[in-house]
């Protein structure tokens, strides 16, 4: 193979970028049905960044709201262990996955890096969801004063069981609102086709006849 031949059989076409993506599509949406369209597929593609942005904002906010009870629970055992908030967070840390389980390495790395406790708890209702507030109350008040943490722990553990299980009743209730729609765009037409098309199918040529 020679050199220039070598040299196209390794090349290939750049990857186009999001705006190209969106001017192609707008180009191919203007040939077909005019400015309306292409206008459409341009706020389409211009939107899409933002309504993803808000659902992985979402999804985030969720996944860490129904951790809180596991997280209070693990500290709890931590503290009934005879850990201190020094020594639990990073105990706790290490046995969460997700968001939740990187904002609290994140803490505890900035704590080996020289921070106090307390000071590297501020910003973690911010970051994962106000839920986490009475927690990171609950640590750096031990954490400033030395009082005890197990019995703080304990009644947030209760009060966060109590509140997911309010979550799962709303979400409960939510369930049959949510198989109407597929009931009356599905099901209900597919019945009427299936049953009461072809009965008055049948009572009209009986007429007829």
């Amino acid at each position: 193979m020679t050199g220039p031949v070598r040299a196209l059989a390794g090349w290939s076409l750049p990857r186009p970028g999001r705006t190209g993506v969106l001017v192609a599509g707008a180009g191919i949406a203007g040939l077909a049905g005019g400015p309306v369209p292409a206008l459409a597929v341009v706020a389409a593609g211009l939107a899409l960044p933002a309504v993803r942005r808000r659902r992985s904002a979402r999804l985030r906010a969720e996944a860490a709201a129904a951790a809180v009870p596991e997280v209070v629970d693990l500290l709890g055992l931590a503290a009934g262990a005879g850990l201190t908030p020094h020594l639990a967070l990073p105990a706790v840390a290490e046995r969460l996955d997700g968001v939740v389980g990187a904002e609290l390495r994140r803490v505890v790395e900035v704590v080996a890096g020289g921070c106090r406790l307390a000071d590297a708890l501020e910003e973690l209702p911010s970051r994962l969801g106000e839920a986490y507030r009475p927690v990171v109350a609950a640590l750096a008040t031990a954490e400033r004063y030395g009082t005890p943490v197990l019995d703080a722990l304990e009644r947030l553990a209760a009060e966060a069981r109590d509140q997911q299980r309010r979550r799962g009743e709303a979400a409960a209730r939510r369930v049959p609102v949510t198989l109407l729609f597929p009931l009356v765009l599905c099901i209900l037409p597919a019945f009427v086709l299936l049953t009461l098309v072809p009965l008055l199918a049948g009572a009209v040529g009986e007429l007829r006849l």
